[in-house]
């Protein structure tokens, strides 16, 4: 298990334990975190479970696939630390993750 921290647009915080081997964005509709709206389910297909990755943890997270950034082209207000939260899979390591919700899915 994980401890991870969602950050609303409006500074609400949502700090939940995710199991492992989950996603950062199933961690959050699971624990209904408001704000990630996960259309596709979770394929990457879609770019409504856009977050943005606390810079702290940037390295941790990894680097978004080919695919993972052809779907944040689709996403708004796309910074350099964005990523789909599908494509995070929560580990160990990730204990302590904090990721920021944009104030728009779509």
């Amino acid at each position: 298990m994980a401890k991870i921290t969602y950050i609303e647009h409006d500074g609400r915080e949502h700090v939940v334990e995710v199991k492992t081997g989950l996603s950062v964005m199933e961690g959050a509709i699971r624990n209904n975190v408001p704000g990630i709206d996960a259309d596709c389910g979770g394929a990457c297909a879609c770019a409504t479970c856009h977050v943005y990755v606390d810079e702290a943890w940037r390295d941790a997270t990894g680097k978004p696939s080919a695919m993972e950034e052809s779907m944040l082209d689709f996403a708004e207000e796309v910074e350099p630390n964005s990523r789909l939260s599908c494509q995070i899979r929560v580990s160990d390591a990730l204990d302590g993750l904090i990721v920021r919700l944009p104030a728009n899915q779509h």
